[in-house]
């Protein structure tokens, strides 16, 4: 907001004007450009010029100021001076027919443009001040905003990465079937376009209700178990309850995921991977079984979750390694929004 366009610029200039009054009412009493005048009239003279000043500056701030390689504050500055000027000149013409008396116009000048010069400076000082709130306001509104579109863009690029690998591993798994069991990987197929469409569906949404993640969790549990057979043990302890939780779509697959990749699963040693709910969060646990040769990993599916539950709720996932398990803990979200953040 401009302040010299403030739709209370009345009252300030009125405001102004008693103060001016009696500021010069305490210094040198009832006389106005060395002249004794009554107090309508010294009160109304008063008002005039600061009312001339306001107005002058008003108009000057609507100029175009970017022809001047010089800050907008600067020009409308000197251009208010130049205004004060014509100003002080104008009262001074008209002040003598007015009071009604003759005074020294070069004296009567320069005590008019005295006043008007430190009115109008101080005018221009509170307008310097606003300037730089408003100014400094924006800055903190647009920084703001650039950083919840840095968040949003970081979240897309880590909802994105579900998709590129699940596909993956899942083309990998059938490319084995076909050959071994053409039925089972008919099957698996089926299986693969439940899940896929879900991967496709919900991709863009932020959360979704764990209901319709627990759906897509059984047809992947599905798809493990033609893959891995005996070798892997899984008890999902989640059930379909109907309450309003959310959760971030493929948490659950991708830390499941992120369990056989850095596992030993055979049928000697099966891998056990246990889900279930506890204390406010989604709980995915397994034993710790570590290959004998760990496979390069940069951590980008643990990273993604923390890092989109963060975005989420401010509150990241919980990592524990003890005795012997490695736990995955993923907040209950409350509340969510099925649609996209856009």
């Amino acid at each position: 907001m401009k302040m010299f366009s403030n739709r209370y610029r009345y009252i300030f200039i009125i405001l102004l004007a008693v103060y001016s009054y009696l500021n010069i009412l305490f210094t040198e009493g009832d006389r106005l450009f060395g002249a004794d005048l009554p107090f309508p009239l010294f009160f109304g003279s008063l008002f005039v010029i600061i009312l001339l000043i306001w107005e002058s500056n008003r108009m000057i701030v609507t100029l175009p100021s970017n022809r001047w390689r010089l800050h907008p504050l600067v020009v409308q500055f000197g251009l208010s001076i130049v205004a004060v000027l014509l100003i002080s000149a104008l009262i001074t013409l008209i002040f003598p027919y007015l009071s009604g008396t003759e005074s020294d116009m070069q004296f009567s000048f320069k005590l008019a443009l005295g006043f008007a010069f430190r009115v109008n400076l101080f005018l221009n000082s509170i307008n310097a001040i606003v300037f730089f709130m408003n100014r400094n306001r924006l800055n903190e509104i647009e920084k703001e905003l650039l950083l919840k579109q840095t968040a949003e863009a970081r979240f897309d690029a880590l909802r994105n990465q579900v998709n590129p690998h699940f596909l993956f591993n899942s083309l990998n798994v059938l490319s084995t079937l076909v050959h071994k069991s053409p039925e089972t990987a008919s099957n698996f197929i089926e299986q693969l376009s439940i899940v896929y469409r879900y991967v496709l569906s919900n991709q863009q949404n932020n959360v979704i209700h764990i209901d319709k993640e627990l759906e897509f969790l059984e047809a992947y549990l599905y798809l493990l178990k033609i893959r891995f057979g005996e070798s892997i043990e899984i008890s999902n302890k989640l059930t379909f309850s109907g309450e309003p939780h959310y959760i971030a779509p493929a948490t659950l697959q991708m830390l499941i995921e992120n369990a056989i990749k850095h596992n030993i699963i055979s049928r000697k040693n099966p891998l056990a991977i246990r889900l279930y709910e506890h204390d406010g969060y989604y709980i995915v646990e397994n034993n710790l079984q570590p290959k004998p040769v760990k496979e390069i990993s940069t951590e980008t599916g643990l990273k993604n979750i923390r890092r989109r539950y963060e975005y989420l709720c401010n509150n990241d996932a919980l990592i524990v390694q003890s005795n012997g398990n490695f736990v995955v803990k993923v907040p209950i979200l409350e509340s969510g929004n099925e649609g996209t953040d856009r």
